[in-house]
């Protein structure tokens, strides 16, 4: 007789019961990692590539020394075999392109070459890695794959085609690994992940119907609700229009928001489009937004609205009552597997240009889906270019619909004169021109300079104002100049996102009451807060913040014309607005010259026109992410490292610290509990997110003063670093202005900043 073959299983994933039991079979987690991996692609028509890169993902672990590491023997390399298979497997673009994914499922998309925290992929490729076991190629079966449909818009962008093409399947690949070992640890434990399980489009679409047709009923007949009505209905009539491009252009108060929900929900479902993502550019005001979906979309009864994934740093999960509910939405702000999806500019953006596998995993999910981009005008310039070339991929290869929502719509479009602009926009609204004209409620004045005695005085003629002004150094002092006339109100960052809500809660209460307003604020209030002010003062900066600030005038149209006075702030300390603000506000000055009413739509298109150009077209991709991508796409070695580490939106370093905010009237006890937790938790994540409407963005010089003059401490710092700084010095937060303090040099700094 021979001897007998002792054939060796192969695991993905251990646990501690003896001999084996239920340890994950490596081949049932490679198919199923295949599968979950095609089945997200598929859409797009590119499942087959993530097959492949699920069913190579870990191929290392055939290999005696990985089942050691198994058993606790030391690490071992388990990616870098599979990305080698895959080299040697297919063609030369196409293995490239699945190597970097599984190289990389671990530590994140890499350079090609010159590797900076992560190793580039040509070095991974040239190390030595044990011998897989011939075993695999009788338990998984790979196939051949085909090419990509992909339609680059033009020469200059194939390299950027390709890069998101490896993003795509990079993601897929890496949510689809989190899921199936999660699964497999959850069964482990008796426990069932419950991810999906929401209400359909279709559901949703009927639901937002029921609710608008509530709000018609209770609407009061005028000529500002039923133009709202006749936009709405006009929007939702072109739901069929084929996918891709689309603007809507409605001047503020036209009811851009419900509009915007229905056009993309109706959309959807005549195109099969799998969810709505909902990006807002303002902290400040999606909170507000999301929950405005919560009561459109709820069934009203009782149900928890865990379809609506609230995306952002402050969000509460504590804020959904069932437990269940707040489960789901943790899981599905993983990967955004929900119909609705509300987030900001930063997360959705830093997304498309991410490389760690746990800002990925939510890119696939992009695809396929409506977009809407609220205040797209407020995109930074310096990254304009490679944002609007990522929305354009979106449309043209991903079965992505792109709606650009916003009053004052940035001339984008190649016909405009922008560099890599849009082909085509298919704009929403009926005759942007006349309803311009129609919904025009207030009157733009450019005044002169005026000194805050000036303002101060201006300001106390009247009942009820609004004060915009561009640093918080200038709002305080502007506020603390009128004294203790009643009414007085004051609005920044300085104060914690709670103590913002209340406040503009107080402030909507009096202006309904007909009682006397005056409220000095830094921008923070021109987009999405709902205030409606007879009289705005704004100090000089773009045209579209001018028009946003004119939005919180005769909001309502109760007035026959609402003022807006524009004025530029004399010299002084803190006066002087940021560099790019002075930019923005030359632009708008050239203009407003130019323009007898700077509020029609070709004063607006000629005012981003006239801004890119004095910004040049270099600036309009200051970090030259097109560049990097364009110079590799012959070899296909992107730089995702660098791009990575280069795309930050935010690019002012700002740290938090959380301050003893116990509400207006003293008996919010919030803070106080949350950091008697801190004291004993072993996981602070539940803490640090529910302390979030507690804190004070502030740079870090000031955070370190602070700890140094002892106004300050650390909350366990050798187990939390310096994630929990708490102001411990409550004089320094003051119910009228928030966080101050005395130091000149620090007022002098933060007089930059709102």
């Amino acid at each position: 007789m021979g001897e007998r073959v002792l054939r060796l299983e192969y695991f993905a994933h251990s646990n501690e019961l003896p001999n084996h039991k239920d340890w994950h079979r490596l081949s049932d987690h490679l198919e199923s990692t295949g599968d979950r991996a095609a089945e997200f692609l598929d859409s797009a028509g590119c499942g087959d590539f993530g097959k492949a890169a699920g069913l190579l993902h870990d191929l290392g672990k055939y290999t005696r020394e990985f089942q050691k590491r198994l058993a606790g023997g030391p690490p071992c390399d388990h990616a870098t075999a599979g990305a080698k298979v895959a080299i040697d497997r297919y063609r030369r673009p196409f293995g490239k392109m699945l190597a970097f994914c599984i190289s990389g499922h671990h530590a994140g998309l890499a350079n090609g070459v010159n590797g900076e925290r992560i190793s580039a992929l040509a070095d991974r490729l040239d190390i030595q890695v044990p011998s897989l076991d011939p075993t695999w190629k009788n338990e998984i079966s790979l196939t051949e794959l085909t090419p990509p449909r992909l339609v680059p818009r033009d020469g200059d962008t194939v390299g950027f085609s390709a890069a998101l093409f490896i993003r795509m399947v990079f993601s897929a690949l890496v949510d689809a690994d989190f899921i199936d070992t999660e699964t497999y640890y959850a069964g482990l434990e008796g426990k069932l992940r419950r991810r999906g399980h929401h209400p359909t489009l279709s559901v949703l679409s009927r639901r937002l119907d029921v609710h608008l047709e509530a709000l018609a009923a209770d609407a009061e007949h005028g000529a500002v609700n039923d133009l709202r009505k006749e936009v709405l209905d006009h929007v939702r009539g072109k739901a069929g229009e084929e996918p891709g491009l689309f603007t809507l252009t409605v001047p503020t108060g036209g009811g851009k928001t419900l509009t915007s929900l229905a056009f993309a929900l109706d959309h959807a479902v005549r195109h099969g489009r799998t969810r709505v993502i909902y990006v807002i550019p303002y902290m400040s005001i999606i909170e507000q937004t999301a929950a405005v979906f919560r009561d459109a979309l709820a069934a009203g009864n009782g149900e928890e609205a865990d379809f609506v994934v609230e995306h952002h740093s402050t969000f509460d999960e504590e804020l959904i009552g069932n437990r269940e509910a707040r489960d789901k939405l943790q899981l599905a702000m993983e990967n955004w597997d929900a119909p609705i999806i509300v987030t900001t500019a930063v997360q959705f953006f830093e997304t498309l240009f991410a490389n760690r596998p746990s800002r990925c995993r939510k890119l696939h999910n992009i695809a396929n889906s409506v977009i809407i981009l609220d205040e797209a005008q407020t995109l930074p310039i310096g990254f304009l270019q490679p944002c609007v070339t990522a929305l354009d991929e979106l449309a043209r290869n991903w079965r992505a619909s792109i709606v650009l929502c916003t009053a004052t719509q940035p001339a984008l479009a190649r016909h405009d004169g922008f560099p890599g602009g849009f082909d085509r926009l298919c704009e929403l609204a009926p005759e942007p021109r006349r309803l311009y004209r129609v919904l025009k409620r207030t009157r733009i004045d450019k005044l002169g300079t005026m000194d805050d005695a000036q303002l101060s005085g201006r300001l106390r003629e009247s009942r009820q104002a609004l004060c915009i002004v561009n640093t918080r150094r200038h709002a305080r002092d502007l506020y603390e100049s009128l004294g203790t006339i009643d009414g007085a109100f004051h609005l920044t960052t300085l104060m914690c996102a709670q103590h913002r809500r209340e406040r503009l809660e107080v402030v909507r209460e009096r202006l309904e009451a007909g009682e006397p307003v005056i409220l000095v604020a830094t921008p923070l209030v021109e987009a999405g807060v709902d205030v409606d002010f007879p009289v705005v003062w704004r100090a000089e900066t773009g045209l579209e913040s001018i028009i946003q600030a004119a939005g919180r005038c005769n909001r309502e149209g109760n007035a026959t014309v609402g003022n807006v006075y524009v004025f530029k702030p004399a010299d002084g300390e803190g006066r002087k607005a940021p560099p790019e603000i002075a930019q923005f506000a030359s632009a708008a000055r050239t203009v407003m010259r130019r323009y007898e009413d700077p509020l029609c739509l070709d004063a607006i298109n000629d005012y981003f026109s006239e801004l890119y150009w004095i910004k040049g077209e270099e600036a309009l991709d200051a970090k030259h992410i097109l560049r990097l991508l364009s110079e590799r796409k012959r070899d296909l070695d992107f730089p995702f490292e660098t791009i990575a580490a280069r795309f930050r939106l935010i690019e002012t370093q700002m740290v938090p610290i959380v301050v003893p905010y116990l509400g207006s009237n003293g008996d919010d006890k919030t803070v106080t509990r949350l950091l008697e937790e801190l004291k004993w938790v072993d996981r602070p994540g539940r803490c640090a997110r529910r302390l979030q409407p507690y804190v004070v963005q502030v740079q870090p010089f000031v955070r370190t003063a602070l700890l140094a003059a002892g106004a300050a401490e650390i909350v366990r710092k050798d187990e939390f670093a310096d994630q929990f700084v708490v102001l411990t010095n409550s004089d320094l937060y003051r119910k009228d202005v928030g966080l101050t303090w005395d130091d000149p040099t620090f007022r002098t700094i933060e007089g930059l900043l709102y």
